[in-house]
C-alpha cells in the first residue's frame, strides 16, 4: 500500500477491494441493472455448461479462482454431477467461508475444499485434490483486471496448478460501447462508489489512515488506447493523508487508480492464452452487450 501510494501515478491493486464489506458490495453490484456482466455471463453459462460438462472428467476437481459468493459455480456444478471436489480460492476468508458452507449445505455428495490464497500466487492446491483430474473457473472476467504481462503470468500460474491434460473455463468481456462500459462502473445508485471508497475505509481501519472519504469521489473513464474502463478515487482538494505513519499529499484532481477492467476481442484473448500455453477448445459469445466465455485446453 505503501509503494502503492509513493509512485507518481498513486495505484491500489485491486485485490484489496475484498474484506467482508468489499465482497458484499460488489455482490450488490452485480445485480445492478447497468451492470451487465453477470447476468449476461450467468445466461451464456447456462448454455454452455451442458457441452462444458462433457470435458469434466469423473472425479473431477473444480478449481475456482477468485470465487466470492460462488454464484455462477452452481451452474457448472449441476450440470457436471461427476464432479467430485470443488476448491474455491478467494483472498477474503469470509466470503469464501461463507461461500463454501453454502455449497456444503446444497451439494452434500461434493468436497468442499476451500483455500484461502491470493490466486494469483497460489502453487499447491489442499492435499484432497491431489491424483484427480482438474478443471479451471475463473468468472467474471476477472482476466481484465490484469496487464497483458500480469495476464499471461496469471495463466501460465493456473496452467501449473491445473496440471497438463486439464480444462479452463474463462469468462472475458468484449470490447462495446463506452455509454455501456462507463455506466456498468459508475451506477446511479452510487454503489460502485462505495465499493471503490471502502478501500479507503480499509486503510483507515488496518493500517491507521485518515483519510476523509467526503473529500474523495469515484470516477470511471474509458481508456481506448489501453481498452479498459479504469476507476479512480479523485481527491477533490488539496490535502494531506497519513497511512501507517507516513504523509501522503495530494493536489486536488489528484487520483489514485484503483482497477482497470481491460475488454477484448476473442481473437485477442485467444492469442493471449495461447502465449501462457493454452488452446481454445470452444467459444460462446452472447448477444450485446457481448461476453464471451472460453473453454481452453492445456496440453
Amino acid at each position: 500500500m505503501l509503494a502503492g501510494l509513493s509512485a507518481r501515478q498513486k495505484a491500489i491493486p485491486a485485490k484489496y477491494f475484498y474484506d467482508e464489506e468489499g465482497s458484499r458490495l460488489f455482490e450488490e453490484i452485480t445485480a445492478l441493472e447497468e451492470y451487465y456482466p453477470t447476468r449476461t455471463e450467468t445466461a451464456l453459462l447456462r448454455t454452455a455448461a451442458p457441452e462444458i460438462a462433457g470435458y469434466i472428467s469423473d472425479g473431477a476437481a473444480l478449481v475456482e479462482f477468485g470465487s466470492g459468493a460462488s454464484v455462477k459455480t452452481r451452474i457448472l456444478l449441476d450440470a457436471a454431477p461427476q464432479t467430485a471436489i470443488y476448491v474455491p480460492i478467494d483472498i477474503s476468508p469470509d466470503a469464501l467461508e461463507m461461500a463454501a458452507a453454502a455449497i456444503n449445505a446444497d451439494y452434500p455428495g461434493l468436497i468442499v475444499a476451500p483455500l484461502v490464497d491470493d490466486f494469483t500466487r497460489a502453487i499447491e492446491l489442499p492435499d484432497i485434490a491431489h491424483g484427480h483430474p482438474r478443471t479451471g473457473f475463473f468468472p467474471g472476467s476477472t482476466i481484465g483486471n490484469f496487464e497483458d504481462g500480469d495476464a499471461i503470468d496469471f495463466l501460465n500460474t493456473a496452467r501449473r496448478l491445473l496440471h497438463s491434460g486439464a480444462q479452463f473455463v474463462v469468462g472475458v468481456d468484449l470490447v462495446k460501447d463506452e455509454g455501456v462500459l462507463v455506466r456498468a462502473y459508475d451506477d446511479s445508485k452510487g454503489v460502485t462508489a462505495a465499493f471503490n471508497k471502502n478501500l479507503l475505509t480499509r486503510i483507515n481501519r488496518e493500517l491507521g489512515g485518515d483519510f476523509d472519504l467526503a473529500s474523495f469521489e469515484h470516477r470511471a473513464i474509458w481508456n481506448p488506447d489501453a481498452s479498459r474502463i479504469e476507476m479512480h478515487l479523485v481527491s477533490l482538494r488539496d490535502q494531506t493523508v497519513t497511512v501507517a505513519g507516513r504523509a501522503f499529499h495530494f493536489a486536488a484532481g489528484e487520483t489514485i487508480h484503483t482497477e482497470n477492467s481491460h475488454k477484448f476481442t476473442p481473437e485477442g484473448f485467444a492469442r493471449l492464452a495461447e502465449r501462457a500455453g493454452w488452446r481454445t477448445l470452444r467459444l460462446w459469445t452472447s448477444p450485446e452487450p457481448a461476453f464471451s466465455v472460453f473453454l481452453l485446453a492445456a496440453d
